[in-house]
């Protein structure tokens, strides 16, 4: 059988129970948050790890139904670069709160680690921990190749990857298998649900195929979401996992007072990802440094192109965006994320948003 025929048949333990998302109060639809340790200029890693974790009590406390952080490496605005171990101290700060990686890249890692890693996860905090999975780097060039010392394999052998990852998770592996007798250890009662992650129709084809979730990254690749979700849809086969599709999108998302004080707020990640782009990553710039940029006639293009994404303004029109972007998408849940300068005003964007969308408690 084929890799995916493999993945296709063997009944793994996740449940769509343990998939579909809840939504809370009144809200349309589940709502989620995708952090990223975001470190601000005039702050430390320690200081932007205090406030996720602050931030991922509150969430619990808003009614937000799950909290994913990413791995990144070599970016100094982004705190979470090994999103096992903060999803671990997260965990430990939260109740009921589901937690997971959005995602592990995990061409960088050999299946084993990761199945570890997250079988721990999974025997600390049972029921409440989610393995989403990318096949991308998450990085520059050089440090991939760093990353990767000694991994033969890349990105193009990610279903192989994977394949070998559940069967790892599972305890599975077919009789004469190389790794038959290995067990990932510790291995709770369950394991955590494997979603696929993707900005392209690669991970999207992949995720329909196998029966699994998957999650577009909607906030950096938008004129992908609709053919990639329609790609899923059309791909799907029914699995021991789901018995139909489910999906997420990731959406950029800054409320405050009004539209004016929300595009401030985004302008500094967006100058934040202009810099990223030309090669120069750094802190996340404040709204002042983002005021006073001198851009030139292509960066002001790429700034202005990048705010055509973000769904921003006043909680009102912030709720309104995001509901319209679910219809028009179609997806089953969608999940937040403010990549903006200063801690409190982080907090207090996703505290209007789950406040004017629904959720069970107010800021």
């Amino acid at each position: 059988m084929t890799t995916e025929d493999q993945q296709e048949h063997r009944a793994g333990p996740g449940t769509g129970e343990a998939i579909r998302g809840t939504a809370r109060g009144t809200a349309p639809a589940p709502l989620s948050i995708l952090d990223l340790a975001t470190v601000g200029v005039g702050y430390t890693p320690s200081q932007a790890l205090a406030a996720t974790t602050e931030l991922a009590r509150r969430a619990e406390q808003w009614g937000y139904h799950r909290f994913w952080v990413a791995e990144h490496h070599g970016m100094p605005g982004v705190a979470s670069s090994t999103p096992a171990v903060l999803l671990a101290h997260l965990g430990a700060n939260t109740t009921t709160l589901r937690l997971g990686s959005g995602g592990v890249m995990l061409p960088n890692h050999a299946p084993l680690a990761i199945a570890e890693q997250f079988g721990l996860l999974e025997a600390l905090h049972p029921g409440r921990i989610d393995l989403g999975l990318g096949r991308a780097p998450g990085t520059d060039p050089a440090t991939t190749r760093a990353l990767r010392r000694g991994v033969t394999e890349g990105a193009d052998d990610f279903p192989l990857q994977l394949s070998e990852l559940t069967h790892f998770l599972d305890g599975d592996f077919p009789s004469g298998h190389p790794y038959e007798r290995l067990t990932a250890v510790p291995k709770g009662e369950g394991r955590p649900p494997v979603w696929l992650l993707g900005s392209s129709g690669f991970s999207a084809q992949l995720a329909g195929r196998l029966g699994l979730p998957f999650a577009f990254a909607h906030h950096f690749s938008s004129a992908n979401t609709i053919p990639a979700l329609d790609l899923y849809r059309t791909s799907f086969r029914p699995s021991a996992v789901l018995s139909e599709p489910y999906a997420l999108i990731g959406v950029s998302a800054v409320a405050a007072d009004d539209e004016t004080a929300a595009r401030r707020l985004a302008r500094s990640a967006a100058l934040g990802m202009l810099r990223l782009r030309r090669g120069n990553p750094g802190p996340i710039p404040t709204p002042e440094e983002a005021e006073e940029y001198p851009y030139s006639p292509v960066e002001a293009d790429f700034i202005d192109s990048w705010l055509d994404n973000v769904v921003l303004g006043a909680p009102g029109q912030v709720a309104d965006g995001l509901e319209a972007l679910r219809k028009r998408t179609g997806v089953d849940e969608l999940m937040v994320t403010s990549h903006i300068h200063g801690h409190e005003a982080r907090f207090r964007s996703y505290g209007l948003i789950a406040e004017a969308y629904g959720l069970t408690a107010t800021t």
